[in-house]
C-alpha cells in the first residue's frame, strides 16, 4: 500500500503539471494552437480576443512572435492565425493588422523651392497649405508633436511652434531664409528621411516632385532622367523594410515657374504636387487597415494613390454554391483550398460559370481598380476569365449570407470545363500605375505644352526607380487558386 500511495503522489503531481502546462508550452503547437482554432471556429475575432492572444505569446515567451520590446508582434501573430486558420475546414481568416497599432510619432518634410512658393501665394486656393495642415490635424494621437522640417537643397529644421507653423498665412515667406530654394536635391532629402527614422516613426513630404540638381541647363531631359532614376533606386534598395504612400493633389499655382533648362516664365492655374507617407511595412499596414488613420492615409481632394513595397496579401474568400450568375453545375468539394468539382457546362452553351466571393478592402485599393478585370492575370489550362463587381446590399440573402457576410466583391469564373483536372490562379496585378506615366512630362519649358497643368517633369522616372527597387517583392498585391474537376 505504501507503494501504491507514493505512486499516487507521482502521478497527481504529473497530472497538476499538465494542469499548468499550456501556460508554459511555446507557441508552435501548444496552448496558443487550441486557443487560436477555438477563437476562428467560434468566430470570436474581436479586438478583445486578440489582446488575449497577445497575452498568451507574451506569458510563453515565443521569441519568434515578439517584438524588440518583448511584446508580442500583431503582424507575426496575424500570419501564425491565419496559416492554422488556412487548414480549418472551411479556411477562415482574421484581418488582425489594425489591432497592434501603438502610438505613432510624425516628422513632416516641406519644400521650399522656388517651384513650389507659388502654391501658397495670397489671391490662390491654398490646396497645399491646407493638405499639409490636415495630415498634422488628422494624425491620430492627443500628445503627438510633429517634428517639422523645410527641405530644398538640405533637410533644416522650422524651429518654430506647430501651432505657429498651422496658423501661418504665409508660411513660405517665413523661412525665406531656410536653404537655397535654386534646387531641390532629392538624393538628400530622401537619404535623411530613411536614415533618421525610427521604428514607430511615420514621416510626410509634400513636394512638387520636380527634380532640379544644380547646373542643368545644357543637360538634355534623357541625362537628368537616368539619373534621377538610377537615385531613386540606390537610395530605396537600401531600405526594403521601408514602405512608401504617394498621393497625388492639384493646387492654385500663381508666379514664376522654373523649367529644368533653369530658364523662367509667369504662370497661373492648377499645378499638381505630391504627398509622400514612409514608414515601415508594418506600420503602413497597419495605418491602412486602421478607421483612426483613414483621413490621414486617403487625403482629402487626392486625385490618385499607390503605395510602394506593398506586400502580397491573404484575402478572406469563399466559393457561392449558388447565385443568380451560376451557369452550368458544380459542387463545393469539402477539401483543403478553394475546390469545384462534379463539373458541367451549361446545356446550351456549354460554359461553367460561378461566383467566388472576396474581402478586396484589405488591399486599399479604389473601387475603379478592383473592378477593372485587366488587373487580374488569370491562368489556366482551360482559358477561364473572370470579371469583377462590388457586391450590393440587395445581392445578400438568408441563402448566402454565410458566404458574403464580411466580402466586398464577387469574382465571376467563367470557361468551358474541358479538362477533367484544372486550377485557375488569379493574381491581383501589381503593375507601375498607369496614373504616374500619364502624369510624366518630358518638356516643361513652357506652359503651352500639353497637359501642362496636369503633368511633373520627371515625375514617372523617379517613382519608377522606388518601384524598381522593390520590384523583387512580387508582382501581385493577392492570389487565388481554384481547382476544377469535372
Amino acid at each position: 500500500m505504501k507503494l501504491i500511495f507514493r505512486k499516487t503522489k507521482i502521478f497527481l503531481a504529473v497530472a497538476m503539471a499538465v494542469a499548468l502546462l499550456p501556460t508554459m508550452v511555446s507557441c508552435g503547437g501548444g496552448s496558443l494552437e487550441k486557443e487560436v482554432k477555438q477563437t476562428l471556429l467560434k468566430g470570436d475575432t474581436t479586438e478583445t480576443r486578440f489582446a488575449e492572444l497577445c497575452e498568451l505569446v507574451e506569458r510563453n515567451g515565443e521569441a519568434s512572435m515578439l517584438d524588440a520590446n518583448g511584446e508580442a508582434d500583431a503582424a507575426l501573430l496575424g500570419e501564425y492565425i491565419n496559416s492554422i486558420g488556412a487548414r480549418l475546414r472551411p479556411a477562415r481568416q482574421w484581418n488582425v493588422s489594425a489591432y497592434g497599432i501603438k502610438q505613432l510619432a510624425l516628422s513632416v518634410y516641406l519644400e521650399r523651392s522656388g517651384s513650389m512658393t507659388p502654391y501658397d501665394t495670397q489671391g490662390g486656393g491654398g490646396e497645399l497649405k491646407k493638405a499639409v495642415n490636415d495630415l498634422i490635424n488628422f494624425f491620430p494621437g492627443e500628445n503627438v508633436v510633429p517634428s517639422i522640417f523645410i527641405v530644398n537643397d538640405g533637410v533644416y529644421a522650422y524651429g518654430g511652434e506647430v501651432a505657429e507653423f498651422l496658423k501661418d498665412k504665409n508660411i513660405y515667406a517665413s523661412t525665406a531664409n531656410m536653404g537655397n530654394a535654386a534646387h531641390t536635391d532629392f538624393g538628400e532629402i530622401f537619404s535623411t528621411i530613411l536614415a533618421s527614422q525610427k521604428p514607430n516613426e511615420v514621416s510626410v513630404l509634400i513636394t512638387d516632385m520636380i527634380y532640379s540638381p544644380k547646373n542643368t541647363k545644357n543637360v538634355s531631359a534623357e541625362k537628368i532622367f537616368n539619373e534621377e532614376n538610377s537615385l531613386a533606386t540606390s537610395v530605396f534598395k537600401q531600405y526594403p523594410g521601408k514602405s512608401v504612400l504617394v498621393s497625388k493633389l492639384s493646387g492654385t499655382y500663381q508666379g514664376k515657374y522654373y523649367p529644368y533648362n533653369q530658364s523662367s516664365f509667369a504662370y497661373s492655374g492648377k499645378r499638381p504636387f505630391y504627398v509622400f507617407v514612409i514608414a515601415d511595412k508594418k506600420v503602413v499596414e497597419e495605418m491602412t487597415n486602421d478607421a483612426q488613420y483613414s483621413r490621414f492615409v486617403n487625403l482629402a481632394n487626392a486625385e490618385h494613390f499607390y503605395r510602394f513595397n506593398q506586400p502580397e496579401m491573404p484575402l478572406e474568400v469563399s466559393i457561392l454554391p449558388n447565385w443568380e450568375g451560376s451557369k452550368g453545375r458544380y459542387r463545393i468539394a469539402r477539401e483543403e483550398g478553394l475546390m469545384v468539382e462534379k463539373c458541367e457546362g451549361d446545356r446550351v452553351t456549354g460554359v461553367l460559370q460561378f461566383g467566388v466571393a472576396a474581402d478586396l478592402s484589405v488591399l486599399g485599393k479604389d473601387a475603379e481598380f478592383l473592378c477593372d478585370a485587366s488587373n487580374y492575370e488569370v491562368a489556366s489550362a482551360g482559358g477561364y476569365q473572370v470579371s469583377v463587381a462590388a457586391i450590393e446590399p440587395s445581392q445578400v440573402s438568408g441563402n448566402n449570407k454565410s458566404y458574403l457576410e464580411g466580402k466586398t466583391h464577387i469574382i465571376t469564373i467563367s470557361g468551358m470545363p474541358e479538362m477533367r483536372k484544372d486550377e485557375v490562379v488569379i493574381k491581383i496585378k501589381n503593375d507601375f500605375p498607369q496614373w504616374i506615366s500619364q502624369s510624366n512630362a518630358t518638356d516643361d519649358t513652357n506652359a503651352g505644352v500639353p497637359n501642362f497643368e496636369n503633368t511633373t517633369f520627371g515625375i514617372e522616372p523617379f517613382l519608377r526607380g522606388i518601384y524598381d527597387a522593390y520590384a523583387n517583392v512580387g508582382d501581385a498585391y493577392a492570389t487565388i487558386r481554384i481547382k476544377i474537376e469535372k
